[in-house]
């Protein structure tokens, strides 16, 4: 049975209305994964811009490779839009699944 650890972001505390929000992100991970497959979770109020001060997805990261888990997003774009920090993020050998194309390859998640 594979292990997950979520990483939730939104950019702003009103985030929410725009179906974006925590709740619908964790409802999300929670319909792909199973709650019993969830070992950690970490949330993080960020601006997908600033994609190089992301304490809390550096600590699920760290998780995972402690647990050897698959992080796991509700949408790719709630890691980021930059194609270099999602291509270095597939470098480190960390699986990582997006709910919302959770069939994509690594050629597939480049071409996006």
């Amino acid at each position: 049975m594979t292990s997950f650890v979520s990483y939730y972001r939104v950019s702003t505390d009103r985030q929410g209305a725009s179906g974006l929000g925590l709740e619908a992100q964790r409802a999300t991970v929670l319909a792909h994964t199973g709650s019993g497959q969830l070992v950690a979770e970490y949330t993080e109020i960020e601006s997908g811009k600033k994609h190089s001060n992301r304490p809390q997805l550096l600590a699920a990261l760290a998780e995972c490779r402690k647990r050897r888990a698959t992080l796991v997003i509700a949408k790719l774009d709630r890691l980021g839009r930059n194609l270099a920090f999602i291509a270095a993020l597939m470098d480190s050998q960390i699986d990582f699944v997006a709910c919302d194309n959770p069939h994509a390859n690594r050629l597939m998640l480049h071409m996006l």
